[in-house]
């Protein structure tokens, strides 16, 4: 009989687990979770306190079958799933399906997989708590009850196969007003001026750069100021110099790793927890759910005779950081590298890289403040009111950015230019070099990135850190949501510089709009949430998500019984539905959009969701055929104007006529492609339908007709029987025999198929 057995979630961390038990020990997954709310029908007994119906998936049979043969042979079973709410939901479900007494059942929890905090664990094992469980079912029920109810209603009100989420439906709004925040912005321009001075007693004193205090409206105006700045004069009215310190950021959360490695390594949000989880369960970082920004004195104190061995003891400054998130559910420690002393891991590029963020970031959070001297310098002028601001940094000592600085979101950026500045005093006389009026336009907001998307949604305190990722997924996985790169586009500025006297002109083309992995709304997910606003404001609404996440925690607390929250949250959610699906007709919500009139034929052009997606049509009169045109990667029905919905009638084109035939170019339903006659050839990357040159559209048809050519013609003949032929086909060779194709055996050659061999995989396939 086996004397121990340990249960854990996943076959890596059980690798890993076992290098630090004896044999008395047999580590053992359950490949996460067991069991789940039964897929037909609701999952819940509604009749039964909102009772749970759960079922084994078929593919967790034999890990079950098995599971239940070890824990009944073994003298004790301990239970070692992960140590937030999730993981304590899972040994509940083992226990249970497993026939433990929950009450007697051994679980063990640790936050970093060591042989210390393991042999820690076996020492200090505990029962399931069943609040934390409650809570994760509270959650479970909660999000199957809405689910249930409101994917229907969509069906019947928006378009079949729609479905809708707690979480996830909040999220896509936050996205779809940003975007309607941005469809409504206006870019004006307006004129900038800077200048470049220098101490009026010295020719040869250092240039600084000084930014106007205000903007102007029209070139005119800045022209007019730039004038009046001949032979003005600037004498500084304030020269200030403060010493700064500026202190390191805590070690990571899961949010502000998922936020900081898709700034700095360009990760997903699901990526980065991917990769995490396999660092965690090789026992190289602390466990990556977590809410605490807490460390451990043991790897503070490793924190400090690392920095010491690097750095110097200067450079150490030991202390704890205090965790501000309400209803933080993990308060264990913040994210950090298992061994402090380990500064570099073997593993993939990617693991090595997240690794390496983990490890200057904690690192870096023990280390001094940098000392900074912030100088701020205003001059004034003699004619006019507005002054010249200049702001300079110098790092005196650089203390943790030795190491590691923060990045931060490149939408929020300033356009300042800090630097170094010199020395002046008040009533010093200055001297410009040039001044320059340069034509800026004001910029929409920008739209979310994964990092930033999560951090608001920190900020209104909706989901908690394992939601996140699977939050994120959902919502794109569902096509409400897309990411996506948008190219820049070119525009011409200009710009008005004064040197010595005179003032030249010139134009500048600048680059705007360029956006890389930022989420939009597509048009279903913006017909989504605006029904869902309009028939269900509650369930949208941000406070009422983020309270619904507070009573999570009382549960998890012990504080409320996870009935009594489910209860008071369903009667009023389930009248909402029926009134939903009582006051309205079917398929009542149309995003139908008249754009205008077509000026060649005097027809409405109207832009609306059709059976393939967004489109726009050009409405026919009686005997004439109505045009249609999908929209483009990027278009959106509330945003197209109506000369970007006429350019898309322009397909299909006729390129001319090729052979007595016409060269067409068009848009299908797998995408852009050009025709002749009978022959087709799909558009590469690159080619655009619009503007694809006659040259181009011949040459991908050569290309087609040359593989179709190439498809039919036998790569094997066979001397026994002309009829058995082995030809090159899209997925790879094939035989084809009187007519029919059969697919070859894995592992065939070609060259070494003989013609028996044929006729057996002929007969073979028949059967």
């Amino acid at each position: 009989m086996q004397e121990n057995l340990v249960i854990v979630e996943s076959p890596a961390k059980a690798k890993t687990i076992e290098k630090f038990l004896g044999k008395e020990y047999m580590v053992k997954s359950s490949f996460g979770h067991i069991r789940d709310l039964a897929k037909r029908g609701l999952g819940v007994n509604l009749d039964n306190e909102f009772e749970p119906i759960y079922e084994i998936p078929d593919d967790k049979r034999k890990v079950v079958e098995e599971l239940k043969r070890l824990s009944h042979q073994a003298k004790t079973v301990w239970l070692a799933s992960d140590e937030d709410r999730e993981g304590e939901a899972i040994a509940w479900h083992l226990a249970k399906v497993l026939d433990l007494p929950i009450d007697r059942t051994k679980r063990i929890v640790f936050h970093e997989i060591t042989q210390r905090a393991i042999l820690g664990a076996i020492e200090n094992p505990r029962t399931i708590d069943l609040n934390l469980v409650n809570a994760q079912q509270a959650r479970r029920v909660l999000d199957r009850l809405v689910g249930f109810e409101l994917s229907p209603v969509l069906w019947k009100k928006v378009r079949p196969a729609l479905s809708a989420g707690r979480v996830q439906s909040v999220a896509v709004r936050l996205i779809v007003e940003r975007e309607r925040e941005i469809i409504g912005f206006t870019s004006t321009p307006q004129f900038r001026v800077s200048g470049q001075f220098y101490a009026a007693e010295d020719a040869s004193a250092m240039l600084f750069k000084a930014t106007l205090s205000k903007s102007f409206a029209t070139a005119e105006q800045a022209e007019q100021f730039l004038t009046e700045c001949i032979g003005e004069n600037f004498t500084v009215s304030k020269a200030e110099e403060k010493p700064m310190q500026r202190f390191a950021a805590p070690p990571f959360t899961t949010s502000t790793l998922q936020q900081e490695a898709g700034r700095k390594l360009g990760m997903s949000v699901s990526q980065t927890m991917s990769v995490a989880q396999r660092l965690y369960e090789q026992g190289l970082i602390t466990y990556m759910r977590t809410d605490s920004v807490n460390l451990s004195q043991m790897a503070i104190t490793q924190c400090k005779n690392e920095i010491t061995r690097l750095y110097g003891a200067k450079y150490s400054y030991p202390h704890n950081f205090k965790t501000k998130t309400k209803g933080a559910q993990e308060a264990h420690e913040a994210i950090r590298p298992s061994y402090i002393e380990r500064q570099t891991i073997e593993g993939t590029a990617a693991e090595k890289r997240l690794y390496d963020l983990i490890w200057k970031r904690t690192v870096a959070s023990q280390m001094v403040p940098a000392e900074l001297d912030r100088t701020t310098i205003v001059i004034d002028m003699q004619r006019r009111s507005e002054q010249f601001v200049a702001q300079g940094e110098v790092v005196r000592f650089d203390g943790f950015m030795r190491l590691y600085s923060e990045s931060i979101d490149d939408d929020t950026q300033s356009e300042s230019e800090e630097s170094m500045l010199p020395k002046m005093v008040v009533g010093d006389r200055v001297l410009s070099k040039t001044i320059t009026a340069a034509e800026r336009y004001s910029v929409a907001p920008a739209r979310y990135n994964e990092a930033a998307l999560v951090k608001r949604l920190e900020e209104l305190g909706i989901g908690r850190p394992s939601t996140y990722a699977p939050t994120i997924t959902t919502i794109i996985n569902r096509g409400y949501v897309v990411k996506q790169n948008r190219e820049g586009q070119k525009r011409q500025t200009q710009q008005l510089t004064l040197h010595g006297d005179k003032i030249t002109s010139k134009m500048v083309t600048e680059s705007y709009g360029k956006e890389k992995n930022r989420l939009a709304p597509t048009d279903i997910g913006m017909v989504v949430n605006d029904y869902l606003e309009n028939q269900f404001a509650s369930i949208m609404d941000y406070h009422f998500t983020a309270n619904v996440e507070k009573e999570f925690d009382r549960i998890a607390e012990g504080d409320i019984t996870w009935t009594d929250m489910i209860r008071d949250f369903y009667a009023p959610f389930h009248t909402l539905v029926e009134s939903a699906v009582g006051t309205q007709s079917d398929r009542t919500v149309q995003s139908v959009r008249v754009l205008g009139v077509d000026p060649k034929t005097g027809h409405t052009v109207k832009a609306r969701i059709g059976r393939y997606g967004p489109m726009v049509e050009l409405e026919s009169v009686e005997g004439e055929k109505m045009h249609f045109a999908s929209l483009k990667k990027g278009q959106l029905i509330e945003s197209i104007t109506l000369e970007e919905a006429l350019e898309l009638f322009a397909l299909p084109r006729n390129l001319g006529d090729l052979e007595g035939e016409p060269l067409m170019v068009g848009v299908g339903k797998f995408g852009p492609y050009v025709r002749h006659g009978k022959t087709f050839a799909s558009l590469q990357r690159g080619d655009d339908p619009y503007t694809i040159t006659r040259e181009r559209a011949e040459e991908l048809l050569r290309e087609s007709v040359a593989k179709q050519r190439a498809a039919s013609e036998p790569i094997r003949t066979f001397a026994e029987d002309a009829a058995m032929v082995i030809k090159s086909g899209q997925y790879g060779p094939y035989i084809a025999y009187n007519g029919k194709n059969y697919r070859l055996p894995k592992g065939a050659k070609v060259e070494t198929l003989t013609y028996v061999d044929c006729q057996r995989i002929v007969a073979k396939s028949k059967k």
